[in-house]
């Protein structure tokens, strides 16, 4: 893999803002929404389980009747994408065992040889101190993925706007999530900026490194 340059990375991560007005007219290309969404599946989670679910919504009147839960934001009718990542509402044991049948299928080994492991995320996962906690873990996870998507976005020329301005119980009324297990935690509209959104060229306010970051 050719490593790109610490300069390529940072200008991406100045350039990228949180965009409040994207231009309707233009469409991220299947190629560009190719590798974003493999930019999620490759997300790293908790025990490789990604206990969530990424959530294109394409369909024009689906995201006219989201607007409104999601107080009013345009970018949910107008951005080229709008996602929403859903949560795992609890961890089964079937998910785990779905999820080892994956890693036997995928490394070519045995059932029996991912044994240990099994026993070691049951033992967490499904007991009954962690059920309370799980929608929480699972929303974290979800949140890793959301950061990986922004910045590969950023490194594409992407704009995107994460969007936690949302009312989670209409989103999963109407995206039919609760009946599948999940609930949704966050949303991201991804695009292009428009050329009259005031916050482009605003100066981006962050702390200074010595105040956020303390080396021991």
């Amino acid at each position: 893999m050719q490593a790109i340059a610490p300069s390529h990375l940072l200008d991406a991560l100045n350039w990228r803002y949180a965009t409040k007005t994207f231009d309707p007219a233009k469409r991220i290309p299947d190629a560009t929404w190719a590798a974003l969404e493999q930019a999620v599946v490759l997300s790293p989670s908790s025990f490789g389980l990604q206990p969530y679910r990424l959530v294109v919504i394409n369909d024009p009147a689906t995201r006219a009747q989201l607007l409104p839960h999601a107080w009013g934001q345009k970018q949910v009718v107008d951005a080229s994408h709008f996602v929403v990542f859903a949560a795992r509402t609890d961890v089964k044991a079937a998910d785990i065992d779905t999820f080892l049948q994956r890693t036997a299928d995928v490394r070519g080994v045995s059932l029996e040889s991912l044994a240990g492991y099994r026993g070691m995320m049951a033992g967490m996962l499904l007991s009954d101190g962690f059920k309370p906690i799980a929608p929480h873990w699972a929303a974290r996870q979800a949140y890793i993925a959301l950061g990986n998507l922004m910045t590969a976005a950023a490194l594409l020329g992407v704009d995107a706007c994460p969007m936690e301005g949302l009312v989670p119980a209409e989103f999963d009324k109407l995206l039919g999530l609760t009946e599948q297990g999940y609930a949704a935690v966050v949303a991201c509209a991804l695009g292009y900026r428009s050329a009259d959104d005031k916050y482009a060229g605003l100066p981006k306010v962050r702390f200074e490194t010595s105040q956020l970051i303390k080396t021991l």
